[in-house]
């Protein structure tokens, strides 16, 4: 017979073998060079085991391949500003290609929920974008 009325915490703590289910980690594919591979493993391990499923996997390796990219980008900017000859139209182009991949990095990792925004929620910012009353909240002077 059931035991009636609330479960004690004890029993509630008990976890048993056969509900404890194993989610491996998803490997990254051969197609990204280790540096890739990389930043793949650090933004996988900082996850739940269960966060990547098959069907955003494409999003993740486009991910990984535009930070790589901005790393390079990066690069090249610090290069061209400590050199002796100083072009203008080439710092102009870096810094626009250093835009788009800060661009493609961001709409990227809102869509995988990694960034700050996709883990806002109104509860918590409530009344900062100017939330209307509830009809209760009306007085009779409002």
């Amino acid at each position: 017979m059931a035991q009636r009325g609330r479960k004690g915490v004890a029993a509630l703590t008990v976890v048993s073998p056969d509900g404890i289910t194993s989610v491996p980690r998803p490997e990254p594919p051969e197609a990204l060079t280790d540096e890739q591979q990389g930043e793949w493993w650090a933004v996988v391990n900082r996850m739940p085991a269960d966060w990547f499923p098959r069907e955003t996997q494409g999003l993740l390796i486009q991910y990984c391949r535009h930070v790589v990219q901005a790393r390079r980008v990066a690069q090249l900017i610090a290069k061209l500003e400590s050199g002796k000859k100083f072009d203008l139209g080439e710092y102009d182009k870096l810094l626009k290609m250093q835009e788009r991949e800060g661009r493609a990095i961001s709409s990227l990792a809102t869509k995988m929920r990694l960034s700050q925004q996709s883990l806002y929620s109104d509860k918590q910012g409530k009344g900062s974008r100017g939330a209307a009353k509830k009809p209760w909240e009306f007085g009779n002077g409002d």
